[in-house]
């Protein structure tokens, strides 16, 4: 960031090789261009973030228990588990 002397001695610099007569002119076309370039940035921003959220698809959901396994095969994993808490340690 420039400090205040730099800026006034820019500015002294400026109007110097510019005339006083163009250097409005060229100040005006500077924020111009400036506002119009902050502009395309936010707007290109908004636009990749816009595209990140629609291509992020939800997760799908968990499945049940009961949805996966039948009966039957619940019942011999839950007899599989009392009986490992039966069983004598190694």
């Amino acid at each position: 960031m420039l400090s205040l002397p730099d800026m006034a001695i820019l500015g002294v610099l400026a109007l110097l090789v510019f005339g006083e007569e163009k250097l409005p002119g060229l100040m005006r076309q500077a924020g111009r261009i400036m506002r119009e370039v902050q502009n395309t940035s936010q707007s290109f921003v908004r636009e990749m973030e816009r595209a990140a959220d629609v291509n992020e698809a939800p997760p799908p959901p968990a499945p049940h228990v009961a949805e996966t396994q039948p009966a039957e095969e619940a019942e011999e994993a839950e007899q599989n588990v009392e009986g490992a808490h039966d069983a004598p340690p190694d």
